[in-house]
């Protein structure tokens, strides 16, 4: 689908000549491709007669409010009647100038579109802290005082739980106890001491 613009280069009225100068440069600085269409010239008149009966507005200026023919700058997309200079200026002036000539939105326009879009949603989401942070923020001093408290009681808990190593007794010699004389032997050495005491009596005698 192209774009087609129809003027006169042979027109008279000032006032067409700067709306078709504008409607050339506004095109221009939107980078939209178009065809510009002569009417004035000597083989353009199928595309005048064109124009003229399928534009449905008149395209009336001050000095020429009643014109009995379309006057240019007339606007088509293809076939397709889009409008005269005043509805090409409103389009442009609200900012609707791709509805106007019925240009479907380009790709590039779109990507830029999701790419603009996907910045914000992931600035929202980068702004916005999730509930986990958010829980350990909330827990995270909480859980220092927790845990120092904890600490000292692990290390409390250690010297109480590690048995220090008893001292080992040293064992005392036993005393080795003097044996005494069995009872046997004692009264053997009585019966012995008895008979040499009774033979020195008998010797005594004799």
């Amino acid at each position: 689908m192209v774009v087609k613009v129809y003027i006169s280069g042979m027109s008279g009225n000032k006032e067409v000549k700067k709306r078709q100068q504008r409607v050339t440069l506004i095109l221009d600085s939107k980078s939209v491709t178009y065809d510009l269409l002569d009417i004035a010239e000597p083989n353009m008149e199928e595309a005048k007669e064109y124009m003229q009966t399928h534009s449905k507005l008149m395209g009336c200026t001050i000095s020429d409010p009643n014109p009995r023919h379309p006057l240019p700058p007339q606007i088509f997309n293809d076939d397709e009647y889009c409008g005269d200079y005043d509805a090409f200026d409103m389009a442009n002036e609200v900012d609707e100038m791709d509805q106007f000539l019925k240009l479907a939105p380009s790709i590039t326009s779109n990507a830029e579109v999701k790419l603009g879009n996907g910045d914000v949603q992931n600035e929202d989401k980068s702004k916005e802290p999730s509930p986990e942070k958010e829980g350990n923020e909330l827990n995270g001093p909480e859980a220092q005082e927790n845990g120092e408290e904890e600490a000292p009681k692990e290390k409390s808990a250690t010297p109480q739980n590690e048995k220090s190593p008893s001292p080992q007794k040293e064992k005392s010699p036993s005393p080795q106890k003097e044996k005494s004389p069995s009872p046997a032997v004692a009264d053997g050495e009585d019966v012995k001491t008895s008979r040499e005491n009774n033979a020195d009596e008998a010797e005594t005698e004799d």
